[in-house]
């Protein structure tokens, strides 16, 4: 079961890299080894922080503020955020989350579909004002120390309706998602929930996908992948929904 927890972990740093939707890969993946799907998340979580930090450095000199929002007010909203999304985790009972990971997943794989194939791409006009930047950011950063899966989509949306353009945008989203999940990590640490020895083999896999993944940017026909991502998800909401775990 670790060399397939290996393989998910290489899989989403390379799908994370290139595309992002790497959660529909460790999820499954650590469910299949018996994880509840509370357990799996929070795993999951923790696995794949390392390899966030890692992409959010890459592109610090791209990062930048919401207009007149600048990035500090971004970076404190999406920490409160986080922990907040990361608190109801740890206080929700495992078979009330399983009931909802369904729900969750469609949810992210519809925003994840929407994002990839019908944003208009580069679309940077101004839609909302720093305050609508900062309440959007604080209920995306909630979900994402929740749940997580499409929170990059979520945020693309909304940094670029607040008026970046979207190389920015896609910058500064790297960074406050790192941002959000540390929050949530440092909450996950001391859970009994988090099993190591697959963290720490997913998240192995993770950082080596993402070098591999910004050697493969320029390389690899992002709409496949993208299509492949969507298939994902499409699959694990159905089972899902057939057959809860």
């Amino acid at each position: 079961m670790l060399a397939l927890i290996l393989v998910a972990g290489l899989w989403a740093g390379l799908q994370n890299s290139l595309a992002g939707g790497g959660s529909f890969v460790t999820l499954p993946a650590l469910m299949l080894t018996g994880m509840s799907p509370l357990a799996a998340n929070i795993t999951s979580t923790v696995a794949l922080f390392p390899g966030q930090l890692t992409a959010g450095f890459a592109g610090r000199k791209l990062v930048t503020g919401a207009g007149a929002l600048p990035f500090w007010a971004l970076l404190l909203v999406s920490v409160l955020g986080g922990a907040l999304g990361g608190l109801l985790l740890l206080h929700t009972p495992s078979d009330i989350f399983t009931r909802l990971v369904p729900w969750l997943v469609l949810f992210a794989t519809v925003v994840f579909a929407w994002g990839s194939f019908f944003r208009k791409a580069g679309e940077a006009a101004v839609h909302i004002g720093p305050a609508g930047a900062a309440v959007a950011q604080f209920f995306i950063a909630i979900y994402g120390g929740y749940f997580g899966g499409g929170i990059g989509f979520l945020m693309m949306a909304a940094l670029t309706m607040a008026g970046l353009p979207t190389r920015n945008a896609g910058a500064t989203k790297n960074a406050l998602a790192g941002v959000m999940n540390a929050s949530a990590v440092a909450l996950f640490i001391t859970s009994p929930q988090v099993q190591w020895q697959p963290a720490l083999v997913l998240g192995a896999g993770a950082i080596v996908g993402g070098l591999i993944g910004s050697w493969a940017l320029h390389r690899v026909n992002e709409r496949y992948l993208r299509i492949a991502i969507v298939g994902i998800g499409v699959c694990l909401t159905i089972g899902l929904f057939l057959k809860p775990l």
